[in-house]
């Protein structure tokens, strides 16, 4: 209850404080990815907030998405469970591993588990109060799971407590953006196989999913009926560009725009040298502007000397190394002056400093882009 109430003090001094860097979350832009979602799939999805919802923010993709028509909102952990339980009311789906002990502490109302060991299902039927679970099946993946040989095990062992509630049957699909159906037919097949004994068996589980962002379009099941949507909600491309299905997905709009400022301009002569270890050499005499980020508020330190920002129409060259908290762009030819934002990252997918773009240019993750930006960096949500 302190610790609530010191946060609250705290999010709310902050919120008066004017900051030279922010995310920009589109609410407009999420829908609309989760609407091609459905529409594309024909089926109901699962947003996917964990890992700070890929970057963008657990409370504010959470607010955004409060309103939707969603069966589920999933997170990895229960301390994100928690947080999404503030600002939404939608059922939340815990797929990371919780610690068998913990359970009995659990306050969450409205949660259904992943399970994938027996340990788990015994705790959780011991606790003698109802309890949703999906199970989730080894197709190939090798990280979780429980193996297709051990089905009717399981079968056998959620049978004895009738407080327990199959749900989902879930599955996760290592080489789901792979040009090769092979890769994502036998694991699916392997699935389906599976459900064919549960359903035998009587069970009756309600939601079936294996597909993720990239998946989720390729996918040929006998039963899937939902789909967990990550990096595609928040409207980044999962498929590369001599993919097939790289075009369709273009359709996706990114919801986050990273923006900085200059608070400061170094007037530089040729031959002087800009940052650690003196990774850049002014040819000639230039404008230098300091951004006040650096890796530690996520900008990649891969784009020293190779990455470019947004200032205005014109795209700027990173220069020298990216430190901890500051970031020098050469400022060419422009009016730039302090005070003036730059675009770190940009919400237009044709921009060069795009996150998909970026992540191309550079041989990066995209998924690493994103993940690493600060939660420190303020963040808000926008129309």
């Amino acid at each position: 209850m302190i610790r609530n109430y010191i946060d609250q003090l705290l999010s709310n001094y902050a919120s008066k404080i004017d900051t030279y860097n922010r995310l920009e979350i589109s609410k407009s832009a999420l829908y609309h990815n989760a609407k091609f979602y459905e529409e594309a799939t024909n089926q109901p999805i699962i947003p996917v907030l964990k890992a700070n919802a890929y970057g963008h923010g657990l409370e504010q993709v959470a607010r955004a998405l409060s309103g939707g028509n969603f069966p589920f909102l999933a997170v990895d952990s229960y301390f994100e469970a928690l947080r999404v339980r503030q600002y939404s009311n939608i059922p939340i789906l815990i797929m990371g591993p919780i610690k068998p002990s913990n359970f009995a502490k659990l306050k969450v109302k409205n949660i259904a588990y992943v399970v994938q060991d027996r340990q788990t299902i015994k705790v959780l039927a011991e606790l003698g109060k109802p309890a949703n679970i999906h199970l989730e099946i080894n197709t190939g993946m090798n990280r979780q799971g429980i193996a297709p040989a051990d089905i009717d095990e399981y079968i056998s062992l959620i049978q004895k407590f009738s407080k327990l509630n199959l749900e989902g049957v879930m599955t996760h699909l290592a080489e789901a953006d792979s040009q090769d159906d092979r890769y994502l037919d036998q694991p699916i097949k392997i699935f389906d196989d599976t459900i064919d004994k549960i359903i035998a068996s009587g069970l009756t589980p309600k939601w079936f999913h294996a597909g993720q962002s990239a998946g989720s379009l390729r996918v040929k099941s006998n039963y899937t009926n939902i789909s967990r949507i990550g990096i595609g909600l928040y409207g980044i491309n999962p498929f590369s560009e001599n993919h097939q299905l790289y075009k369709k997905c273009q359709k996706l709009r990114p919801a986050m725009c990273f923006i900085s400022a200059i608070s400061h301009i170094n007037e530089l002569k040729a031959s002087d040298k800009i940052s650690y270890n003196y990774t850049f050499t002014a040819a000639k005499d230039m404008r230098v502007g300091v951004l006040p980020l650096g890796y530690y508020e996520g900008l990649n330190r891969a784009l020293s000397n190779s990455g470019v920002v947004k200032i205005g129409n014109h795209y700027q060259p990173i220069v020298g190394q990216i430190c901890m908290n500051h970031t020098m762009v050469d400022l060419g030819d422009t009016n730039a002056q302090v005070g003036d934002e730059a675009v770190i990252y940009s919400n237009n997918p044709t921009d060069e400093n795009s996150i998909n773009n970026i992540a191309a240019e550079h041989k990066l993750l995209h998924y690493e882009l994103l993940t690493r930006l600060s939660p420190t960096v303020r963040r808000s949500l926008a129309g």
